[in-house]
C-alpha cells in the first residue's frame, strides 16, 4: 500500500510539471498606428516649406531628460514649430487611434516641436515616459514625417521594440530577447504609439549635408492636463 501510494504521487507530480522550457520568452508586438498621405500634397508641401525655413536657423541641439545635450545618446536639432493643420487632422482620427491602442486621451493637451536629422544624426533607444515618474503626463506619442522628393537621405527609420517577457520567474528579460519592427519616415505619414514603448531613430545618412535635405519630423505627445507646470522631457 505504501509503495502504491508513492508511485501514484510521483506520477501525479510528473503530470503537473510544466513541459515548457524555462528559457521560453513571450514576444509581444507593440502596436503602432500608421497613416500615409495624412494631410495631402498641398498641406504637406506647406509644412515642409515651413520646416525647411526653420532648419535654416533658430534650431538648437536636441536634448534628453529635459535639458541635457548628450551627443552619444541623441544627435539632431530641435525647435518650436507651429502646425495647427496637423493638430486638427490628429483630432479627426484620434478616436480610432485611442480604440486601436487602448488609451484614452480625454482632457489632454498637445506638446510638440520640430526635430531635424541630418548626416550622422540619430536618437538611441529610449522611452518617452516610464509611465510612473518620468514624463508621466504623456499618454500618446505621435510623429509626423516630412522630406523632399525623391527622399534626399537614407536611413532614419523609427525602430519600435517588442515587449520580451520570460515565461520563467527565475530570470529577467534582456535586450537580446527583443525583436523589433522598423517604420520608414515616409513623407506625409504619421505614426502613433504608446510613449512607454522602447524605440529609437536609426542613423541618418545625408551626403549633401544641406538643411533642406534633412529628415524632418514633427514629434509630440498628447499630455494629461495639469494645474501645475509640468516639465516636457526630450
Amino acid at each position: 500500500m505504501t509503495v502504491q501510494d508513492t508511485t501514484t504521487s510521483t506520477s501525479e507530480t510528473e503530470e503537473l510539471s510544466s513541459h515548457v522550457s524555462a528559457d521560453a520568452v513571450w514576444r509581444l508586438p507593440v502596436t503602432v498606428c500608421r497613416i500615409t498621405g495624412f494631410l495631402g500634397g498641398r498641406t504637406s508641401a506647406t509644412l515642409l516649406e515651413r520646416a525647411v525655413a526653420a532648419a535654416g536657423g533658430g534650431l538648437t541641439p536636441s536634448t534628453v531628460d529635459g535639458n541635457k545635450v548628450i551627443p552619444a545618446v541623441r544627435r539632431s536639432r530641435s525647435g518650436d514649430f507651429a502646425a495647427p493643420e496637423l493638430l486638427a487632422a490628429i483630432d479627426e482620427v484620434l478616436e480610432a487611434v485611442e480604440h486601436t491602442l487602448g488609451v484614452s486621451c480625454r482632457d489632454t493637451e498637445p506638446s510638440y516641436g520640430l526635430n531635424v536629422h541630418n548626416d550622422g544624426d540619430f536618437y538611441g533607444v529610449h522611452q518617452d515616459t516610464d509611465g510612473v515618474g518620468y514624463a508621466s503626463d504623456r499618454l500618446l506619442t505621435f510623429v509626423y514625417y516630412l522630406h523632399g522628393t525623391p527622399r534626399p537621405f537614407r536611413g532614419g527609420a523609427l525602430r519600435v521594440f517588442d515587449v520580451a517577457l520570460p515565461l520563467g520567474s527565475d530570470r529577467v528579460g534582456t535586450w537580446e530577447d527583443r525583436t523589433w519592427r522598423d517604420w520608414e519616415p515616409e513623407h506625409d505619414s504619421i505614426v502613433f504609439f504608446r510613449p512607454t514603448a522602447w524605440h529609437e531613430v536609426r542613423e541618418v545618412g545625408c551626403p549633401s549635408g544641406r538643411p533642406e535635405d534633412s529628415r524632418f519630423a514633427v514629434n509630440g505627445w498628447l499630455c494629461r492636463r495639469s494645474d501645475s507646470a509640468v516639465e516636457r522631457h526630450g
